[in-house]
Parts: structure tokens; C-alpha cells; sequence
């Protein structure tokens, strides 16, 4: 029987189930829900037909309101439209499920990209050793961010989780309860949930999800491809921001830090526990089975004592284990040594931390506290900064800081920014005792701009009684300026001996952090993904210079204009002058749930970025290098690009716009995240302050998607005026980078839609503006599919096209109401005596909408 293509396994196992548990929803005995389920499709209806005939969003919600509800109240149409908004929130969550369902069905888990695939081309190729040395060397990151894209609180999650594996065991009793469970289930949290609470939520993913996915990627690796010889390399590594991210952040406080990182400790073992309970009804036989019970009874008290103790190392339980491995081989025929090796390999990856927390905070932030740790030292102990300190020049500073050490107290600090900085410091200290090294040994600096930022930085671990800090500092560059500059930087550390010792002592690896969301924002699509491509190049080439093994850690989000989209092909695409000894990746909101929420998406996702590592190195070692014509016209493409941005960016009804048409301003009302959404705390929008998932996120909510095209029909197009379309023509065909790039492009073009705001065209203040962007928008449209040769956008990606489409369609009338609340607010501000009472209801109907949008898209902000 042959299988059949991926467009009809998802329209047999995702549309038809949604069509099928979508009218089961609709008969459930709630109150008004009958009503607005037979209402709704005819709503959808009439906002599909208005827009093709260039209504406004007003205009179709007042028809359908004299249609079908005969002549209501202002009160009686704002009662439909929540109730139309609470009915559209809980199908996005059944499609959510019904997609999770089906994903080993849609997607081919042992097809390209898996490790099945990995290991049959390594066999086919006659290339088993190259691979076992590059797999010894190599790991794949993801590094879980709480920043606030996923507006689905806890309990609904849970309910998503068991909605799924109901729909997959066809049981329809079962999904018609949690159905019911899902319409009585508030999707709103009335509070602001702290870092602590968003830690808690994502550690469920780590306990139920990356735990499993991560030990039997390993087992399988080897038992197939080391030939059953245990792998000494930790492929696969977590990281965790909540509660270690403090840039932007001043709820995440010392005290979070340690709680988070005990909450880590005791997440793991429990895992373990549990794992050690149920290997301990198999392992009955003598010389085993009162060495897993004692295991057993350490583990329950370190996991449930309040008392915080560990009553275990981390190396007296990997020593019980291999005895008992042992015992088993010698004594008892290697019986249940597969489910042994199984918590052996988890033990090793993930230790006493599960995830190793890394700690975050702004290069601006670190200024202010560096120079009030000085004026300290200065009225202190003058020996330790000489007072002409900051008028000397970086070279000398760099000379004062390579000798610094100290002692620092907190306590002794007046300034909150500079005791919390100092006792973040310390708590890394405190971490490594409990967790081990890997619970947290990496600071972050955000906003990296020199060489100086890292050197005091890295002071700062020094002036506070450490030595040699076993700690990893990483500047995380993010506007272009810094970008093309970030090559200088790391030279100029490489060159410092202090710095260079200290990278002696981190095995000569040095993580570089590079910004797509940043980038993005500061230079356009184009300039900040050609930028960070270019920068790695140039990071990688000063490194090997030095000796130095660089490791790129890369900012993502869930979009294609944060750096989302097809990852994996990206990475595959990245020849041999960038360094490929790491992928490591931020996940964030609700790329987590959508990418890695269940063991099939995890398992799928996970081995697709370490078979991209391979490819890359092993199967395409030495291909997909861009040659310098190529470069150019990347250059050129980036240049053309960049310019429209910066003009469309620095246009003066830019920051208006986005604060009077979008819904910027709404973010903050959210509650979904305990970060602010901007750095400052003025009430003039400032360009720089805004913080980049808001900004994505307010194109995003008005069917623009700006970030992830504006610049690239231009681009193309100066190529086709000047009769040169050939060259970007053989550059999307033979470049995979250059490919991988436009098609995410298309991906944000596909999930745009510009009738939503047509009506805009006329406003008298930023009608112009708007025809800016879908002229942009048009020109990026025409280019995109002419050089792929396509008709529609994204007809290479069937299912992926057909599962935007649905989602769109599902959200059209939330999209419609959520503009009809934006004008009905800009009309009611211009009144005389504006209702205020009546601005905050459809203000309320604006920020409900943006859920839904945002949770629909799964990968918006």
C-alpha cells in the first residue's frame, strides 16, 4: 500500500477531524453556545465576502449586526463579538490538538533529517567514521526563553495535551469531555504571572518532553551508530532563561534565581526517582535489588524533604549505577540492561541542572554599575582603580582590568541595578555547589558594542572573589553597526593575555551570541540575516586565527523575521567558513508548544537541527560555500534593502502608526509574561526601548508582517530593472542560504493579509504610509514568485500553505472585530466627551483578539 502525499494526509487526518470535532463542539450544552456556533460560520461568511468587495471592518460588522441580529444595541453587539472571540479561541486550541495529533502521520519521522536517515546515508557513503568523530565533537542547544509570545495559560495546555492524545486514540467520549472542559476553562490569567511561574510552566516541557526525546535520541545514536559504545559527548544540551534573564526584566531577582535553579535540581530528580521506581519492579535480583532501593530512598529525600538537602552526588550516583550495570552483566545475563543504559544516558546529559541556567543582563546596565563599583573602590581602596580610571583610554582600561580581583559585598551598595548585579554574580557561585558547573556557567551581556563591555564584565566575576571563574562570558551582538564590528571586538579579547587565559581554562571555546529579533528590527529582513551570516564568517575566521573554537548561540524567535521559518535548512545551508561545532538555538512562547510540546514534534525537530550539523559537516562537507561574485550580489541585495528600510523606519509617521493603527500599545495589557514590553519606563514610545516581540508582534496582528519582507521586492527588483535578473536568479537556485531565506520570506508574505486594513488607504493621516507597505508588499510578492518559478506563494510547502490557510480562516473574524474595536476607539477619542467606560470595553476586545491571533499563527512573535 503506498502512502500518500502530505497534502492528503493532512487534509484526511487534520482538516476532515477538525470539520468533524469542530460540529461536535458546537453541540456541547453551553449557554449561547449553540447560538454562536451557528452564527459564527455565517459571520466568517460575510467578512470573507466584504473584504473581497473592499468593505471596511466596520462596514461588515455593522451588516452582519443588521442582518442577523435585527437592529442590536452597541451592548448587544459587543456581547456577540466576546462571545465570538471565546468560540474562536477554543477552535484554534482544537486545531492546535487535531495538528499535534497527526504529526507522526503528516510528517515522515524516520524520513530525511532523522537520525534513521543519518545513519543510512552514513552507511551508504561509507563515511561511519567521519560521522562517529563529528557526533563526538558536536551538540545541539535549545535554550527555552520565557519571553511572552504563548498566551495559553497552564490548564489550557493541559487540556491541549490530553485533547491530543485523545484525538489520536479516536476517542470520542473522552474529547467531547475535555471539549466541554475547554469551554469552561478561563483563557485569561488576571495577573501577570512572575519568573518563577514561567519557569514552573516550562519545566513541565523539560519533565515530560525533552527527557524522554533526549535519552532515546542518544540510546539510538549508541546503539546504531557507535556500535553500542557509550558516547562520552552530551549531544543534546537544554538551556533556561526564566529567572537567570534579567536584561529588561527587574522582576527577576535574586532569590527567583536560586528558586528557579533548586526548582531544575529537583524537577531532574524526580525523573530519576521515577525512573529508579519503576526499574526497581524489573531489577528483583540478588546483589541489585537493595542497591536501586537504596538509590530509590536517596533520591525520595533529596526530591521531597523541604529542607533543600542532597542526600546524593551526582558522582556516588553514577558510581551506584555502574555497579549495579556491572552486576547485571557479570551475574545476571544483561537482563533489563537496555532500560539501565536508558537512565545512564539521561544521568549524563542532563546531571544534577536538567538545564543549565544562564544569566542575562543589558551592556547599558553593566555601564552604570561598573562605574558605581568604581567611584567605590576609589573612596575605598585606591589601589584597586587608579582614580584617572575612566579617562583612560580601552587599551589602558583593558590593562587595569586584566590584574583586578576583589572581594565584593553586595549589602555595602545603595544602588538596587548594582546589588542585584553583584548577588547574580554570586549566585552563579552558589548555583555550581548545588546544580554543578553546567546548572549555570553563562552570563550573557545583551546590547554588546565593544570589547570593553566584556572585559569588565568578566571584572566583575574577578572582583567577586573568583579567581578563575569556570563561567563562559558571552556578548550577544544585535544592531548591524555591531554585527560588523563584532569580529574587531572578539580580536581584540584574543588578543588580551588575561582573556586569553581565561579561555585556556574554557577548553579555547568562546560562545558568541548574534540577535535575529535586533537585527531584524534595526536593519530589515535582508541586511540583519546577511549581516549575522557575514559576521559569522569573519568570527569564525578570527577565531581559528587565534586558536580559539567559536560556538554560535543564535537568537531566535518563532517567525521567519526573527530568524524563524525553516531552521533547520538554514543551518544545513551554512558552508565551511562558518564554525559548525554547536547549533544552538533560543525557543521561545509558542514556538516550545508548537516545536517541541509533544515527544513526536520534539523527537522530529531535534533530530532535524543535528542532522542539519551533519550534513553541513559530513554529507555536504566543503559545498555550499558562496563564492565572492555571490557575495556581492548578497551585498548589493542586503544594500538595496536595507536603504528602503531605513527610509520606510525613519519615515515620520512610523512610531505613529504602529501606536495608533496597531496594537503595540495592547502587549502590555496582556498579562502573559512577567517582562515589561519595552526597556524604559517612559511613556514616549522610543524606537530603540521597543522590544522586538512586540514590535513583530503588531505587524503580525495587522496582516503586515513588515519585518519579514519590507526591503526584499525592492532589492530584487533593482536586479530586474538593470537586466541582471539572471544573477539572483542563479543564486536562488544554486544557493541553498540565499533559497532557504527567500522561502521564509514567502512564509511571511503568505500569513499577510492587506484587504483587513485597505480602509487605511483613505485615512487622511497615514493613508500614504499604509500604501508604502502594500506596494512593498505587491513588488516582494511578484519577485518572490518569479524567481521561484511558482504561482502561489509556498506551493513547494502544501501542507504548511494549507494549515496556514485553515488557521487564517479560523481567525478572519477575530482579525475583523479586533479592527472594528481599533476604529470604534479612534472615533470615540475624537468625541467631544469621549465614553471612557465604553473605550476600555473595546479595549478589552482588542487585547482578547490578540490571543487568538497570536496562539493561531504559532509562530507570530
Amino acid at each position: 500500500m503506498y502512502t500518500l502525499p502530505k497534502i492528503e494526509r493532512f487534509n484526511q487526518d487534520v482538516l476532515s477531524k477538525y470539520h468533524i470535532y469542530n460540529s461536535v463542539f458546537i453541540t456541547l450544552p453551553f449557554h449561547s453556545i449553540d447560538n454562536t456556533g451557528a452564527l459564527l460560520p455565517l459571520f466568517t461568511d460575510i467578512c470573507d465576502t466584504g473584504f473581497k468587495k473592499q468593505e471596511t471592518p466596520k462596514e461588515i460588522v455593522d451588516f452582519f449586526a443588521k442582518r442577523y441580529l435585527h437592529d442590536p444595541s452597541e451592548t448587544e453587539k459587543i456581547d456577540i463579538m466576546f462571545r465570538f472571540i471565546q468560540y474562536i479561541e477554543r477552535q484554534i486550541v482544537l486545531f492546535d490538538a487535531i495538528e499535534d495529533a497527526a504529526f507522526p502521520v503528516i510528517h515522515n519521522m524516520e524520513g530525511r533529517g532523522s537520525l534513521r536517515d543519518i545513519k543510512e546515508k552514513s552507511d551508504a557513503k561509507d563515511k561511519e567514521e567521519e560521522l562517529i568523530d563529528f557526533l563526538e565533537d558536536f551538540n545541539v542547544r535549545t535554550v527555552l526563553t520565557a519571553h511572552p509570545t504563548q498566551f495559553y495559560p497552564g490548564a489550557v495546555l493541559g487540556i491541549i495535551n490530553d485533547l491530543t492524545e485523545a484525538i489520536r486514540k479516536n476517542d470520542l467520549l473522552n474529547i467531547k469531555q475535555l471539549l466541554a472542559q475547554l469551554g469552561k476553562t478561563p483563557f485569561i490569567q488576571n495577573e501577570k504571572p512572575n519568573p518563577f511561574d514561567e519557569a514552573v510552566s516550562l519545566i513541565w516541557y523539560l519533565e515530560n518532553v525533552f527527557y524522554q526525546t533526549s535519552g532515546e535520541m542518544v540510546q539510538y545514536v549508541q546503539k546504531n551508530i557507535f556500535n553500542g559504545n557509550s558516547i562520552k559527548n552530551p549531544l543534546i544540551k537544554l538551556g533556561f532563561w526564566p529567572g537567570g534573564d534579567r536584561d529588561g526584566n527587574p522582576f527577576v531577582t535574586t532569590e527567583i534565581t536560586l528558586k528557579v535553579a533548586e526548582r531544575l535540581r529537583t524537577s531532574i530528580l524526580k525523573c530519576y526517582y521515577i525512573e529508579i521506581r519503576n526499574l526497581k519492579r524489573k531489577l528483583t535480583f540478588s546483589g541489585v535489588n537493595t542497591l536501586v532501593t537504596e538509590l530509590e530512598q536517596k533520591l525520595y529525600r533529596s526530591v521531597f524533604y523541604s529542607t533543600g538537602e542532597i542526600f546524593i552526588t551526582l558522582d556516588e550516583f553514577k558510581s551506584q549505577l555502574n555497579k549495579i550495570k556491572q552486576i547485571i552483566i557479570d551475574q545476571h545475563q544483561s537482563l533489563y540492561l537496555d532500560e539501565l543504559d536508558a537512565l545512564l544516558i539521561k544521568v549524563n546529559l542532563f546531571g544534577f541542572h536538567f538545564a543549565s541556567l544562564d544569566i542575562r543582563q543589558n551592556s547599558k546596565i553593566h555601564d552604570a554599575v561598573f562605574k558605581d563599583i568604581v567611584d567605590f573602590y576609589l573612596k575605598t581602596n585606591a589601589s584597586v582603580f587608579p582614580e584617572n580610571y575612566f579617562e583612560l583610554t580601552e587599551e589602558e582600561k583593558f590593562k587595569v582590568l586584566s590584574n583586578t580581583n576583589g572581594n565584593l559585598d553586595a549589602a555595602v551598595f545603595s544602588n538596587e541595578m548594582t546589588r542585584l548585579t553583584i548577588e547574580s554574580i554570586q549566585a552563579v557561585k552558589t548555583i555550581q555547589e548545588k546544580n554543578g558547573e553546567f546548572g549555570a556557567n553563562r552570563y550573557i551581556i545583551s546590547n554588546n558594542e565593544s570589547a570593553l563591555n566584556v572585559m569588565e564584565t568578566f571584572a566583575l566575576f574577578r572582583l567577586s572573589n573568583w579567581e578563575n571563574p569556570p563561567v563562559d562570558i558571552i556578548p550577544l551582538f544585535e544592531s548591524i553597526d555591531d554585527l560588523q564590528n563584532a569580529h574587531e571586538i572578539m580580536e581584540k579579547l584574543y588578543t588580551n593575555p588575561a582573556y586569553a587565559a581565561h579561555l585556556m581554562n574554557r577548553n579555547n571555546k568562546q560562545t558568541i551570541m548574534l540577535g535575529f529579533s535586533d537585527g531584524t528590527k534595526d536593519g530589515g529582513y535582508l541586511m540583519a540575516n546577511w549581516s549575522i551570516y557575514k559576521a559569522k564568517e569573519e568570527l569564525t575566521a578570527i577565531s581559528r586565527k587565534y586558536g580559539v573554537k567559536a560556538i554560535f548561540f543564535d537568537g531566535r524567535g518563532g517567525p521567519p523575521a526573527r530568524g524563524g521559518g525553516k531552521t533547520h535548512k538554514f543551518y544545513a545551508s551554512l558552508g565551511p567558513n562558518i564554525e559548525n561545532n554547536e547549533i544552538q538555538v533560543t525557543v521561545q512562547g509558542q514556538t516550545i508548544s508548537s516545536n517541541f510540546g509533544t515527544l513526536d514534534s520534539c523527537r522530529y525537530n531535534l533530530e532535524n537541527l543535528l542532522s542539519a550539523g551533519v550534513t553541513n559537516q559530513v554529507f555536504n562537507k566543503g559545498e555550499n560555500e558562496l563564492i565572492l561574485d555571490e557575495k556581492n550580489i548578497l551585498d548589493q541585495l542586503a544594500g538595496f534593502g536595507y536603504e528602503k528600510y531605513l527610509s520606510f523606519k525613519n519615515h515620520p509617521k512610523f512610531i505613529p502608526y504602529l501606536e495608533q493603527m496597531s496594537t503595540l500599545k495592547y502587549y502590555a495589557k496582556t498579562n502573559i509574561g512577567s517582562r515589561p514590553s519595552k526597556r524604559s519606563k517612559s511613556e514616549h514610545l522610543d524606537f530603540a526601548d521597543l522590544r522586538a516581540i512586540p514590535f513583530v508582534g503588531s505587524w503580525s496582528q495587522l496582516k503586515q508582517n513588515v519585518p519579514g519582507f519590507f526591503g526584499v521586492g525592492t532589492a530584487l527588483k533593482h536586479f530586474e530593472d538593470t537586466n541582471q535578473w539572471d544573477k539572483v536568479q542563479n543564486l536562488y537556485d544554486n544557493s541553498m542560504f540565499f533559497k532557504t531565506l527567500l522561502e521564509n520570506s514567502m512564509m511571511s508574505l503568505a500569513k499577510s493579509f492587506f484587504p483587513l486594513t485597505a480602509y487605511m488607504k483613505k485615512d487622511p493621516q497615514f493613508g500614504v504610509f499604509w500604501q508604502i507597505i502594500y506596494d512593498e508588499f505587491l513588488e516582494t510578492k511578484r519577485l518572490l514568485l518569479k524567481i521561484a518559478g511558482h504561482k502561489e506563494l509556498m506551493e513547494n510547502y502544501p501542507d504548511g500553505k494549507a494549515s496556514i490557510q485553515i488557521r487564517e480562516r479560523i481567525v478572519l473574524p477575530l482579525l475583523t472585530i479586533q479592527q472594528y474595536a481599533l476604529l470604534r476607539i479612534n472615533e470615540l477619542n475624537k468625541e467631544d466627551k469621549p465614553d471612557e467606560a465604553l473605550i476600555k470595553v473595546y479595549e478589552k476586545i482588542v487585547t482578547r483578539s490578540l490571543f487568538g491571533n497570536t496562539n493561531a499563527s504559532r509562530n507570530s512573535a
